[in-house]
């Protein structure tokens, strides 16, 4: 016990504490989408209440990273910005239904779809980037990222009826820029040539112009890589040029079949 005791002291005398309250924030993510926009229980949890928790937490946060008079202002424009979002939002989820035969209604899209998630939790972070809000947008997208494996900076900008299909591995960087009703499957990235600190302000990801589809597995790199509008990228492409409007890019991959028998030895093993 003693030495626990020591270790503790240990501890608490090289511990710092952090600026924020992680737990609470994404306790408030929660309550802004189960509660707020997309309230699942009762007349209670919708009252104003909730908005008031939302308010007060992201206030109390704000203020240990910003000055309280400025925290005050950045809060009351954020909590102005919900009824819009939440409209928004719920003619995304109707586009999702559209675009997916598997979707059976609005209501399974909200309460299950892992690339509907990511997408209402960037909505909110964005808001918050654009606000100039230090650390919180970045501590929701990561947490939405953990939940649902779809990687989402907040600072990337992303237009309206935006569709994301399955979605694991889906990474999105700060400087992209997506267009209107664009599609997007999963292990999709849009990511940097390369990475260095001294592209810190630079536009180091691609722009995918309005009604472009991306299918599982590619990859396009480079803010200076455009997509022109109503392409079509195919599965496994590496892109870091940029194409023209109305193109098809596909991989073209060598596959062969033989038949078993050919074989002396069958192809069963373990790993």
């Amino acid at each position: 016990m003693n030495n626990i005791s020591r270790i503790a002291g240990l501890l608490n005398a090289k511990s710092k504490s952090l600026p924020i309250n992680k737990i609470e924030l994404e306790n408030v993510l929660n309550i802004l989408f189960h509660r707020i926009l997309f309230p699942v229980c009762d007349e209670e949890c919708k009252s104003e209440k909730s908005i008031y928790l939302v308010y007060s937490v992201l206030l109390e946060n704000l203020s240990n990273l910003l000055n309280k008079k400025e925290a005050e202002k950045i809060v009351e424009k954020f909590i102005e910005k919900l009824p819009q979002l939440q409209s928004a939002l719920y003619e995304e989820a109707k586009n999702f239904l559209k675009n997916d035969p598997a979707a059976q209604t609005v209501e399974e899209i909200i309460l299950t779809y892992p690339g509907f998630f990511a997408l209402t939790v960037h909505r909110i972070s964005h808001e918050l980037y654009k606000l100039k809000v230090p650390i919180i947008p970045r501590l929701f997208s990561e947490y939405a990222h953990s939940k649902v494996g779809i990687d989402i900076h907040p600072g990337a900008q992303i237009g309206p009826m935006f569709f994301i299909d399955h979605g694991t591995g889906i990474v999105i960087g700060e400087t992209a820029t997506i267009g209107e009703n664009v599609k997007i499957y999963q292990g999709v990235t849009l990511g940097a040539l390369f990475v260095t600190k001294s592209l810190k302000n630079k536009k180091r990801h691609p722009t995918i112009e309005n009604n472009v589809v991306i299918y599982a597995g590619a990859t396009i790199l480079g803010g200076d890589t455009v997509i022109g509008h109503d392409s079509t990228i195919g599965g496994n492409t590496w892109l870091t040029k940029s194409v023209i409007p109305y193109s098809l890019v596909f991989h073209n991959a060598a596959v062969k079949i033989k038949n078993t028998h050919d074989f002396d030895e069958p192809i069963d093993y373990v790993i």
